[in-house]
């Protein structure tokens, strides 16, 4: 039986996964601390909590593994781009050299994103998009972009940016208009919440420039209602509803320059229900379930395994 291990140390959790083919995933997974009234860490401190994280995490998931670990997968840069760098990423890439070098096994690198999309096509079930051209949407806290999705013989797919934010990402969003009524750090599944109670989402128009997008107007639009006497749950409505009209908007301008094409859905921001709700009954698109939406290695660990087996048949 074949057992592959992934890791990723974004800046936002420490993670680390076990996929087997015959028997599925397991994850371990742990949020960076931040202190309350912030919006998230400095470089060198997610450095720090990952270095201390990580150790525990691993011990816990082999611990209870008896299959020999046939590859070590790892996110090693945000984007698959040559320039593509956060110092948090060391950590895990370090540790899976140690690894990989210890254990005598393959190691393949992957970027974060595409782990995002992998963990996505899994958690979705919808395995038969990697040998296809599709559109990916990866939403976060550091990142609010769109990609045109191609198999590729090397990296198991590649990825081109068709659409981005052009200031604020989504995630970014989400929390600083949390953190300002008081919700902890991330802040999405008590926005979520809020907005809930609110009821149906209120109408909004999206800032858009062809498939790009601007969102720190929103921010300034939400902090007005709220300071005007909107109540926590309608400013968060407000919110959310601001993100699915813009990831609306970003993805009818997209099918229309590049044609029909399957619309995948990944990142922390795409948990939200609410959010998806609107997306998933105007685009049929494909959504990660929670566990996978989140930052996670669990996408690393399914890219392992086929990279594995993909450099075995060449």
């Amino acid at each position: 039986m074949a057992v592959f291990l992934g890791i990723d140390t974004s800046n936002y959790t420490t993670s680390a996964a076990l996929y087997s083919p015959e028997r599925g995933m397991l994850q371990q997974k742990k949020l960076l601390p931040v202190k309350a009234g912030e919006c998230g860490l400095r470089q060198s401190d997610a450095v720090f909590h990952h270095t201390k994280q990580l150790p525990a995490m691993l011990e816990a998931l082999l611990r209870d593994n008896s299959q020999h670990v046939d590859a070590v997968g790892v996110s090693f840069r945000p984007r698959d781009y040559e320039d593509s760098y956060m110092p948090c990423f060391t950590v895990g890439s370090g540790t899976a050299r140690s690894l990989a070098a210890a254990m005598k096994i393959p190691l393949y690198g992957f970027s974060h994103q595409s782990g995002h999309i992998a963990a996505a096509v899994y958690s979705a079930g919808c395995y038969s998009l990697l040998s296809k051209e599709f559109i990916a949407f990866h939403v976060s806290g550091g990142t609010t972009e769109a990609v045109v999705v191609k198999p590729d013989r090397e990296k198991i797919f590649s990825v081109e940016i068709v659409g981005e934010t052009l200031d604020l990402n989504a995630g970014q969003l989400i929390d600083r208009i949390g953190v300002m009524m008081g919700l902890s750090f991330p802040c999405g599944k008590e926005l979520e919440q809020l907005a809930a109670s609110f009821g149906k989402l209120p109408k909004a128009k999206a800032t858009l420039k062809g498939a790009d997008c601007c969102l720190s107007g929103i921010e300034n639009v939400c902090r007005r209602a709220y300071e005007k006497g909107a109540t926590k749950e309608e400013t968060a409505a407000l919110c959310l509803s601001y993100v699915q009209s813009t990831l609306a908007g970003m993805c009818q301008a997209i099918l229309t320059k590049y044609g029909k094409m399957p619309v995948l859905f990944a990142g922390g921001v795409m948990s939200d229900k609410l959010i998806q709700d609107g997306l998933q009954q105007r685009f049929n698109a494909f959504f990660a379930e929670p566990a996978y939406s989140a930052d996670n290695a669990a996408g690393i660990a399914f890219l392992c395994g086929l990279k594995h087996q993909q450099a075995k048949h060449s």
